[in-house]
C-alpha cells in the first residue's frame, strides 16, 4: 500500500488537479518567508504580552491589540495550552498506515499533533484541506503509538488563532474520500465548478483562468 505525504492530501482535498499538476511539475516546495511565520507558533507566551512596537516588527497579519486579545482568548480555551506553547516534540516525521509527513508540534499526553499554517484562518473551524491534514496527522500519530488520538490542532499564528479539530466521523469520511481520490489519480481529473478556487490556483492558467496564490488556502501563505 503507497504512502502519501501530507501535502498531497491537503492539495487533493482542495482540487485533484491541482495535486496533478504539482506532481507533474515536481512543485512541493513552501512559499518564501514561510519559516519566519511559522516561528511566532513557538513564541505565545513572549508575545502575549509584548507591546505594540515589538509586535510591529513581526510578521502579524492583524494589528497588534487584535493580535493579543485573539492570543488571550486561545489561552483561556485550549486545555493543552502549556504543552501547546513548549512542546515536547518538535518538527516530528510521522508514518501512518495510509500517509506520511512533518507534524510541527506533537504533544505528549494524551498524544495530540499540531499543524501551524501561515495562512488565514476561517471564521470558524479550519480549512477543508487543513481538517484532511489534520486527520491523517492524528491516523499517523495512533498508528505510531498504537493509541487512539481523538483531536489534533490547527494554529494561525500570524493571527492568533488555535483551533481544535475533532476527529469525528465526518472528518474521517472526507479524508478517506482523499485518500481514493489520490489512489485514483492518473490523467488530469475534470476542472472544479467553483470559481473561488479556480481563482485562488497557481495552476489556474493552464486551466483557462485568471490566476492569483493558492498558497493561504492550503496553509503556507
Amino acid at each position: 500500500m503507497a504512502t502519501h505525504a501530507f501535502s498531497d492530501l491537503r492539495r487533493a482535498a482542495f482540487c485533484p488537479r491541482q495535486l496533478y499538476y504539482a506532481r507533474r511539475d515536481d512543485d512541493r516546495a513552501p512559499p518564501p518567508d514561510v519559516e519566519r511565520r511559522r516561528a511566532l507558533a513557538y513564541r505565545y507566551d513572549e508575545l502575549i504580552d509584548a507591546s505594540d512596537a515589538t509586535l510591529e516588527t513581526l510578521p502579524l497579519a492583524v494589528d497588534p491589540s487584535t493580535f493579543r486579545r485573539t492570543l488571550q482568548r486561545a489561552r483561556s480555551r485550549v486545555e493543552d495550552w502549556q504543552d501547546l506553547v513548549d512542546p515536547p516534540r518538535r518538527d516530528v516525521l510521522l508514518t501512518g498506515r495510509e500517509c506520511r509527513g512533518v507534524v510541527h508540534k506533537c504533544l505528549a499526553d494524551p498524544p495530540v499533533p499540531s499543524l501551524v499554517s501561515t495562512g488565514a484562518p476561517p471564521e470558524q473551524g479550519v480549512w477543508q484541506p487543513q481538517s484532511v491534514h489534520a486527520v491523517a496527522a492524528a491516523k499517523a500519530l495512533a498508528w505510531e503509538r498504537e493509541r487512539p488520538v481523538e483531536r489534533a490542532y490547527v494554529e494561525y499564528p500570524t493571527h492568533g488563532v488555535v483551533r481544535s479539530v475533532p476527529i469525528d466521523g465526518r472528518r474521517k469520511a472526507r479524508y478517506r474520500e482523499t485518500i481514493r481520490t489520490i489512489e485514483s489519480l492518473g490523467s488530469p481529473p475534470p476542472r472544479l465548478q467553483d470559481d473561488s478556487k479556480c481563482s485562488a490556483c497557481e495552476y489556474s492558467d493552464q486551466c483557462g483562468v485568471e490566476t492569483r496564490t493558492l498558497r493561504s488556502l492550503l496553509g503556507f501563505g
